[in-house]
């Protein structure tokens, strides 16, 4: 029998003469590794009290079935049986016609080969054993058993991939860049300017030697991973597309295995032996956030490097270089599968991708996929507890939880604000108070032996999962902390902070509200005590957001006394919810608060036009060893929504009231002068996302949609999608789409971005905005 181990990176079922066949495909240090394991089952649950009808539903559709009663409940306590097939067509089939007459279905959308996985606790990496074949290129593993292998790492190869075609997707080129290749395939003929480039430039006569060529690459470099940008929704859906119209069956896969895609609600691309892996879904995985996603500007803003071609119709150009300009397209072509592993590379985004396959078992191109990370961590843990899963409103509940605590803030202007932070309040709240869904289901079953919630939701003291879950997270993130591995420290947290996601997200299947609000309202409980324990100590608490809660503290005091402060009351209030909790519910508290910032000055504005505070709208100067920086949250600086002058102009404006260096008259002089001169005019373009189609817009026609059907008028042809972004600025001739040089509306800037700003800090610069407002530098 062989041994070894190896890391997944592709997966798939079918069906064979002898039954269904699991096939998976490992990387492994002694290189590819295909297993099968034939002659498997399918199955999905229904409630034993149905079996007899199942049968003979299933019986008259002449389909291959075993009904066999189980050990397991749903969490209505009703028993349930197991529906098994040895075949793929009939098993779906069985589902569909099941339904169709109103039997109630478990755990039928759970992909068969997720399933085999999951119930043997298999997260990327595996055991394996079976008998040994050694083929061309890969090793073959039959009558494969496989056990989780949690230590394996795999090295992983990639290609990045990128291809540029016309708008009806004709392909131009393909570049392939890694694994030893450096080329772009292109259709033409061959250019002796381009013999002594630093890539190669493969000519192909048409699309279909481009295509075959395409394939003789992939095969030839042999990655583990293809990468690319859009690169399943676009690149590889043109590619499959253009082949099937041509009648080319593409073997792109290890085994001569083909590329197989499917689009629905979203598009999968299936390619034995070989995972894709898109950079703008993965970056979005490791919670990175840009104003936009396009490889132009996240290469930008990542490697401060351009694309080659960066104009507002790059398709244009793209089909005038092919026509006209050859070599600048490949070069083009190229550069953007350079700028992918660049940005992989950098990031290390499939070092990410290895680790959370890892913690949760997701493939690695998963999209998303925290509902499915949450099932692939429960639900093996929940059948060996006697459950099959709910379907979603099985609980029947109609009402909502509430979201977290946010406190009104007491607005003005602070010398000294420190903020203590609850350390991963959701998850904590979760681990002490036994927050789980088979906890809800025990707890509610045996109220004596329970632990209180809220909307009446009782959780069980000894059956639950998720604490024990929470715990091992907890300790492997403080292991990953201590020996400063920020990657696997920022997937656990990412993890950590969606189970409470998830329990709330009506998409998932254990959403239950008691759940949810069971964690919310504990939270608006602690938030609420904390704020009293403060208080009660001789400190004002002006303001509270879901986990943080922010102090006013004397102005006289220094920076090191504030921090000995923070400390202190960190210390004193985790000790005091110890005590608390022991104390009331006799159970040990997992909260720990912790002193996070201190803000020296610190600004809490009102409401736009009144004088209550407002939620979620700060800025201060974080005081930190040796560095101070201003930190603004939920204003302008940070909206995408407001001009860059109006952000450069409050950065300002605060730096100058903090420090007191410069007069707000000589600042906005400063400005207002600048602006009429032209200084500021690559600083005044609004961007703006379209919410709905342009045709829906018919009242209320807003400024970025008023410039895109001036813009129509003229051009027919042009047209923006909802959910694109718009940009437009304010001329002399009305607001109109951006397009460089414009004759600026600048009293409609000063109006809409400047004086806004003076308002919100007018309470704290002892000078009437209205007196600014008529000074002469404001009457250009």
């Amino acid at each position: 029998m062989y041994l070894t181990d190896g890391f997944i990176v592709s997966s798939h079922a079918y069906d064979t003469a002898s039954g269904i066949c699991y096939e998976a495909w490992f990387c492994s240090d002694k290189g590819p590794i295909k297993t099968t394991s034939v002659n498997e089952n399918a199955l999905f649950f229904i409630k034993s009290k149905d079996a007899e009808i199942a049968h003979e539903i299933l019986a008259a559709e002449s389909l291959i079935f075993n009904i066999k009663s189980l050990e397991l409940k749903n969490f209505q306590q009703e028993d349930m049986s197991a529906c098994y097939f040895n075949s793929l067509k009939h098993f779906y089939s069985a589902a569909k016609a099941l339904k169709q007459r109103g039997v109630v279905l478990s755990e039928e959308d759970i992909r068969p080969i997720e399933r085999y996985l999951m119930e043997r606790f298999i997260k990327g990496g595996a055991w394996i054993t079976g008998n040994v074949f050694y083929q061309n290129g890969y090793t073959l593993v039959t009558e494969a058993k496989l056990k989780a292998n949690d230590e394996y790492s795999p090295a992983l190869n990639k290609l990045s991939l990128d291809i540029e075609c016309n708008e009806s997707g004709v392909l131009f080129s393909v570049g392939l860049v890694g694994c030893n290749l450096d080329c772009v395939l292109m259709i033409g003929e061959p250019d002796r300017e381009t013999e002594n480039l630093e890539f190669d430039i493969i000519w192909c006569v048409d699309e279909a030697e481009l295509l075959r060529g395409v394939e003789h690459f992939i095969k030839l470099s042999d990655p583990d991973v293809i990468i690319g940008w859009n690169i399943i929704e676009f690149d590889f859906s043109v590619i499959h597309e253009r082949a099937e119209a041509l009648g080319i069956k593409l073997l792109l896969g290890r085994g001569d295995q083909p590329l197989y895609v499917r689009k629905g609600h979203f598009t999968r691309v299936s390619i034995p032996g070989r995972c894709v892996v898109d950079g703008i879904d993965t970056l979005k995985n490791a919670t990175y956030s840009f104003e936009s996603f396009s490889l132009a500007n996240v290469s930008n803003q990542v490697l401060g490097e351009s694309k080659l071609i960066d104009t507002a119709n790059s398709l244009q150009e793209i089909i005038r270089q092919f026509n006209e300009d050859k070599l600048s397209l490949a070069k083009y072509n190229r550069q953007d599968c350079i700028l992918v592993n660049k940005i992989f590379d950098k990031l290390k985004l499939l070092d990410f991708s290895i680790i959370r396959t890892k913690l949760t078992g997701l493939e690695l191109e998963k999209k998303g996929g925290s509902v499915a990370a949450f099932i692939n961590m429960y639900l093996p843990m929940l059948h060996r507890s006697g459950y099959v899963a709910p379907n979603m409103g099985d609980h029947g509940l109609t009402f909502e939880s509430p979201g977290g605590y946010v406190m009104e803030s007491i607005p003005g202007l602070y010398k000294n604000v420190i903020v203590l932070d609850f350390k991963s309040l959701y998850p904590s709240i979760m681990q002490t108070f036994y927050i789980d869904p088979l906890g809800l289901i025990e707890g509610l079953k045996n109220p004596n032996q329970s632990v209180q919630g809220f909307n009446e939701a009782l959780f069980s003291r000894d059956k639950h999962h998720l604490p024990l879950l929470i715990k091992s997270l907890a300790s492997q993130r403080q292991l990953a902390k201590d020996n400063q591995d920020q990657m696997l420290s920022q997937a656990i947290k990412i993890i950590m902070n969606s189970l409470y996601g998830v329990l709330g997200s009506k998409g998932c299947r254990f959403y239950d509200p008691r759940l949810s609000s069971s964690i919310t309202l504990r939270g608006h409980e602690i938030m609420l005590q904390t704020k009293k324990w403060i208080e009660e100590l001789g400190y004002s608490v002006i303001y509270g957001d879901t986990d943080s809660t922010f102090i006013k503290l004397d102005d006289d005091l220094t920076h090191d006394e504030c921090n000995e402060i923070g400390v202190f009351l960190a210390k004193k209030i985790t000790t005091d919810w110890v005590n608390e909790i022991k104390q009331t519910h006799n159970l040990t508290s997992h909260l720990e608060i912790e002193f996070e910032s201190l803000y020296s000055p610190f600004f809490l504005p009102t409401i736009r036009g009144k004088l209550v505070g407002s939620k979620k709208r700060y800025v201060g100067k974080l005081i930190k060893p040796n560095e101070s920086k201003l930190v603004f949250k939920g204003l302008e600086t940070v909206r995408s929504d407001w001009t860059k002058l109006a952000q450069q102009f409050q950065f300002e404006l605060f730096t100058s009231l903090f420090d007191g260096n410069l007069s707000i008259n000589d600042l906005v002089k400063d400005y207002i002068t600048k602006l009429y001169q032209g200084d500021f005019d690559h600083l005044l373009v609004f961007k703006k996302r379209l919410g709905q189609n342009l045709i829906d817009y018919k009242k209320n026609i807003p400024p970025h949609v008023q410039a895109v059907k001036k813009h129509q008028k003229k051009n027919s042809e042009f047209t923006v999608n909802r959910g694109e972004f718009v940009t437009f600025v304010y001329t002399i001739a009305g607001v109109e789409l951006y397009q460089d040089l414009h004759s600026y509306d600048y009293a409609i800037y000063v109006e809409k971005q400047i004086v806004p700003l003076l308002d919100m800090v007018e309470p704290i610069i002892n000078q009437n905005v209205n007196d600014l407002k008529k000074n002469q530098f404001l009457l250009f």
